[in-house]
């Protein structure tokens, strides 16, 4: 009892890169699979995309939507069965209705989703404001004084 698996915090959060790959160097872990599939992605040094494989969904059967630091994809697929006559002998494509969540970084927030060959691409973005972001303060043997202007 001594093992935590941690695992399911791996997958779905995005923006704490650098703590979790800490962690999975320590720990050994790695991230076990769940329906749909998908990759997390740096595209750049402040940029992620995650890829979610929807084969089989169109953009009007999927829901993408952020919540405060949640980011929360839906799919889901209305079947027909007044105008399907075919009988499926093996199905090996899930089209069963999901819910994935990530959780997201301070500041991260998703510029763009796509939808192309069967994934849904979701573009983030990691924007620190300038006032968290560190300064340099220089080192002097004295502090400049500020002028008050005053209205006349």
């Amino acid at each position: 009892m001594r093992h935590f698996d941690l695992s399911p915090l791996y997958r779905s959060t995005v923006g704490f890169d650098r703590l979790f790959s800490l962690l999975d160097q320590v720990s050994g872990v790695e991230a076990a699979n769940a329906y749909p599939p998908y990759n997390i992605e740096r595209t750049g040094e402040n940029a992620y995309r995650i890829s979610v494989a929807v084969a089989g969904f169109a953009e009007a059967d999927l829901t993408i939507e952020t919540r405060e630091n949640t980011l929360i994809i839906k799919g889901g697929r209305e079947r027909s069965e007044a105008g399907d006559k075919t009988e499926v002998l093996y199905q090996g494509i899930a089209a069963r209705a999901f819910e994935r969540r990530f959780q997201l970084a301070d500041h991260v927030s998703v510029t763009g989703a796509s939808l192309a060959n069967g994934l849904l691409h979701v573009d983030l973005v990691r924007e620190i404001p300038e006032a968290a972001k560190p300064r340099r303060i220089a080192i002097g043997g004295a502090t400049p004084l500020v002028e008050a202007k005053h209205a006349a």
